[in-house]
């Protein structure tokens, strides 16, 4: 489910940017990103988004990630290695997968990423658990 065409989840939305590679909405804890279909997620595209999160909610402030796997695309999970060393933003991250190939994906990229992370059957699920931080900081 796309997170806008939601209509108990889009409450949540603040502002919805997009970029080439992928729409992004900002709300006031938590982004959520659906990248686009069959691109290739490297270091720039990560560079690019970092700095658009950093853009709307500045460089001391943490926040929550959701990735919301609505499209099938690639990403090279070594990313997340270098993301962690260059920003520090990120205090939850939550991957919704919704093919058994966004599952692996998912279960990939857990594996690579330092903050907390979900794995979510829905978006549901997904906004539930980063909206409530005593969940994730126990």
């Amino acid at each position: 489910m796309k997170f806008e065409e939601s209509q108990n989840l889009s409450k949540f939305i603040r502002k919805k940017i997009e970029l080439a590679f992928g729409k992004f909405f900002i709300c006031d804890h938590f982004v959520v990103a659906e990248l686009n279909h069959e691109i290739h997620v490297d270091w720039l595209i990560i560079q690019k988004n970092a700095h658009m999160i950093i853009d709307q909610y500045g460089t001391s402030r943490k926040i929550g990630f959701i990735s919301n796997k609505v499209n099938s695309y690639s990403i090279d999970p070594y990313v997340w290695i270098t993301f962690s060393q260059e920003y520090d933003f990120i205090e939850a991250a939550a991957i919704v997968w919704y093919t058994d190939a966004g599952f692996m994906s998912a279960t990939l990229e857990k594996m690579f990423l330092k903050s907390s992370v979900k794995l979510r059957e829905s978006l549901e699920e997904a906004v539930h658990w980063i909206s409530n931080p005593e969940e994730f900081r126990s």
